[in-house]
């Protein structure tokens, strides 16, 4: 049986992923493409209780290597539940984070260096790596914007609070924001870079033109 197609989704909070991910994952069921939808943090029983710790405002004083390393003992368990078994079946794999997001979050943003992300990811998650990634970057001020508005939804609706990246000041974000632009200069065949403050509409029918031809890419291989 063939692998399956692992697919990232990433970008700053707010910029559109979940919802881009949702109606990817819903072209492809019209289609008849089986898919298996993930999040990172999380998508796992012991991935969602390291995301309350790594979200959670009251972690605020978590220390940067420490963040990092729960980000990667995440993925170490969403690989070896969810990411290599659905991929090993012949599945699409859609993912909402993956280790670009630790890239840009810990390595620009806390400062920790893309060396010692890659490192980590080579060891601990054997360098595995999205076939695409889907790189949403609208403007910096509207992710942000969009971001803070979602989380205080989410505390009113839940009483949980997740914002404590969000807590962070506008420089944290912009080392975020830069560092996944260099990712995407880095990668160029992996990361397709979607950016600019579009529609919901626009940012979707680039995401599907990108993975309906990476579609025919898998197909030509096989």
């Amino acid at each position: 049986m063939p692998r399956g197609l692992f697919i990232t989704l990433e970008g700053l909070d707010g910029s559109g992923k979940t919802t881009q991910i949702k109606r990817l994952a819903a072209w492809m069921g019209k289609r008849g493409l089986p898919v298996v939808q993930t999040r990172q943090p999380g998508g796992t029983a012991t991935g969602d209780r390291i995301r309350e710790i790594l979200l959670d405002a009251r972690s605020g004083a978590l220390a940067p290597m420490a963040e990092m390393a729960l980000m990667f003992a995440d993925r170490a368990q969403a690989i070896a539940e969810v990411i290599l078994p659905a991929l090993d079946s012949g599945k699409i794999v859609l993912c909402d984070r993956f280790t670009d997001s630790t890239e840009a979050y810990q390595g620009g943003g806390r400062e920790l260096g893309s060396d010692a992300v890659l490192a980590l990811h080579r060891l601990i998650c054997g360098d595995l790596q999205p076939d695409l990634t889907l790189l949403l970057l609208p403007s910096f001020a509207a992710s942000l914007s969009r971001a803070r508005r979602r989380n205080h939804r989410f505390e009113e609706q839940t009483g949980k609070n997740e914002g404590r990246f969000e807590e962070e000041q506008d420089a944290f974000f912009l080392r975020v924001w830069q560092k996944y632009r260099e990712i995407a200069a880095r990668e160029p065949e992996r990361v397709v870079l979607i950016e600019g403050d579009l529609t919901i509409d626009d940012v979707h029918e680039q995401i599907v033109e990108a993975v309906a031809e990476r579609l025919v890419l898998a197909d030509q291989s096989a």
